[in-house]
């Protein structure tokens, strides 16, 4: 008998079709790339800039963007740092599914807690769990304020707003940073370069 959470007589089941049959279809490693930093640092634009480039070298991947995530998956959450916790582990677990199935699985949300980060990447077997930074400066990204979120937290109507008043926890040791040269924001084409151009040096691109 097996116990899993709160649950008992729970079993895994092994397919026999596994990963390596999958990627070998594919021709391509599973992986996630997890986009992490601010909101307004170019998150959503760096993912559906990756996922272009990597469509069109034959590539599959897929997105989990947090917001729309919200929409569904994770819609009985709110923001306080508990549930956080159990949005970031959730979105771990899925992008854990998709990359086992052969995928690039692109999750990109602000998760701000490095610890919630790093416990994502210990779901993941062999080092396939690339994190890649946005490091835009808050001045930035508020005057972006895409969402007109920073407005709202900066007037009080939104609490726990990351940046503002709920820290944000940057990456000690990501694989990929991406950042403002001489004070000038990276184009989304050269963003989603530097990412593929890690992905096809570390051999995910091909099987």
């Amino acid at each position: 008998m097996a116990t899993v959470g709160n649950s008992t007589n729970i079993f895994w089941q092994e397919s026999p079709i596994g990963r390596l049959e999958r990627q070998k279809l594919l021709n391509q490693k599973g992986c996630v790339v997890w986009i992490t930093g601010l909101s307004g640092s170019g998150k959503s634009t760096l993912a559906f800039s990756v996922n272009k480039e990597l469509y069109s070298r034959g590539k599959l991947s897929y997105i989990l963007d947090g917001d729309n995530l919200r929409h569904g998956l994770n819609k009985n959450l709110c923001f306080s740092a508990e549930d956080r916790t159990e949005n970031i582990r959730r979105v771990g677990e899925v992008a854990k599914l998709f990359a086992d199935a052969g995928l690039i699985c692109i999750a990109s949300l602000i998760s701000p807690y490095r610890k919630d980060r790093d416990a994502c990447r210990a779901m993941l077997p062999d080092s396939n769990f690339i994190e890649v930074f946005m490091n835009m400066p808050l001045e930035l990204c508020e005057a972006r304020d895409p969402k007109g979120l920073y407005k709202l937290a900066r007037a009080g109507k939104i609490k726990g707003f990351t940046g503002i008043d709920d820290p944000y926890e940057p990456p000690l040791n990501c694989e990929i940073e991406i950042k403002q040269k001489d004070g000038v924001c990276p184009t989304p084409n050269a963003m989603a370069g530097q990412v593929v151009s890690y992905l096809e040096e570390e051999g995910y691109l091909h099987f």
